[in-house]
């Protein structure tokens, strides 16, 4: 009897991590009946985040808010609320910005205006509650702000060179002269679940690495990362520490606010108890929506790989689309859903319905 552990994240925007593992559950037993199923979905920190922590905490309370949202308009969302533990009497705050400030919050791609405030006002809703524990996921952002409108939701001003406050979202950026963090709210314990280890600056920094996926033209970027650069001397902040790039430079805002960088995937996955899951698996199936060359970068199908190697377990891999410069020798099969749906705008159209049909096809290759 094979011991099939499910682990995949959520496929950005088409379909849930749990819903994932349940088609990818449902292909699989049309080959191989037998087969049992450990369901474990992921996140490393980008959407679907807050829903690991709410499926795996007992009384874990949504706590609606609204907030302005990546497009500068009314957003109605929510922060997750863990109960009161020994190392945070007050409870702690989950809050991600995918659901706050993400990409996926937007109709049309906003480079130069999209911004972190909703995620800012989020984390200060949180802290007006009176949580003394934060944990917060930083995938899929919508702007390259450097997290300016977060700290700015939060009590800290950027001004130009006349002592205004600058516009926000990367239009801004570019213009700060002078940073002041007078009044910015203290900081209580804060854990970042960050799905890169990115620096701020530089050719693998936010610009140029993710810019492009918000909108920014290749002629843009310099301009950008240079603001970038700049942001990071006002705020004595080392551009050069790996995940300070995240979610267009909030990961390095939030290390100025005195927060700790963790890898996404392997906090949520201790969360869960993946490793116990997988420790006496036969197979382990994950994936995520785009399998590409950043997949390497602390995202989850790289780090469940890993899991599974580590426990004598196979490692298979199926992903909205894989790139031909990501690296799929880590499993021993993979499947591609615009492969088999025949074309992306399929794929995207029923992902359930072939990710069952990767599940098929996986159970056939091994």
């Amino acid at each position: 009897m094979t011991r099939v552990v499910l682990a995949p994240d959520s496929f950005k925007g088409t379909i849930t991590a749990a819903d994932a593992a349940a088609s990818l559950a449902a292909g699989w037993a049309s080959v191989d009946p037998s087969a049992t199923f450990v369901h474990r979905p992921m996140a490393d920190g980008g959407e679907g985040t807050v829903a690991a922590f709410a499926a795996a905490v007992p009384g874990a309370r949504r706590m609606p808010v609204v907030v302005d949202g990546p497009a500068g308009v009314p957003l109605e969302t929510s922060w997750l609320l863990l109960p009161p533990s020994a190392g945070s009497p007050g409870g702690t705050g989950v809050i991600d910005l995918a659901s706050t400030s993400g990409i996926e919050l937007l109709d049309d791609l906003r480079p130069w205006d999209a911004d972190t405030t909703g995620f800012g006002q989020a984390i200060a809703a949180a802290l007006d509650h009176g949580v003394t524990r934060l944990v917060v996921g930083i995938g899929s952002s919508a702007s390259t702000d450097g997290g300016t409108g977060m700290l700015s939701a939060l009590g800290a001003r950027f001004l130009d060179a006349s002592g205004e406050p600058v516009a926000r979202g990367a239009r801004g950026v570019a213009d700060i002269a002078s940073v002041d963090l007078s009044a910015l709210r203290t900081a209580p314990q804060v854990r970042v679940l960050t799905d890169v280890t990115n620096p701020l600056v530089g050719p693998r920094g936010a610009a140029v690495v993710f810019g492009p996926q918000k909108g920014l033209d290749a002629s843009e970027l310099p301009d950008v990362d240079a603001g970038l650069a700049r942001l990071a001397d006002l705020l004595g902040l080392d551009a050069a520490l790996p995940g300070t790039g995240a979610a267009g430079g909030t990961g390095g805002a939030l290390v100025v606010w005195g927060a700790a960088l963790a890898p996404g995937a392997a906090e949520v996955a201790e969360l869960i108890g993946l490793a116990d899951a997988i420790s006496d698996a036969d197979i382990v199936i994950t994936g995520e929506g785009s399998y590409d060359g950043q997949s390497g970068d602390g995202k989850v199908p790289s780090f469940i790989a890993g899991l599974a190697a580590s426990a004598g377990a196979v490692a298979l891999l199926a992903a909205g689309r894989i790139t031909a410069d990501s690296d799929v020798s880590l499993f021993a099969a993979s499947a591609s859903l615009t492969d088999i749906a025949g074309s992306s705008d399929a794929a995207l159209a029923e992902p359930a319905r072939w990710l069952r049909e990767a599940g098929a096809l996986l159970a056939s290759s091994v």
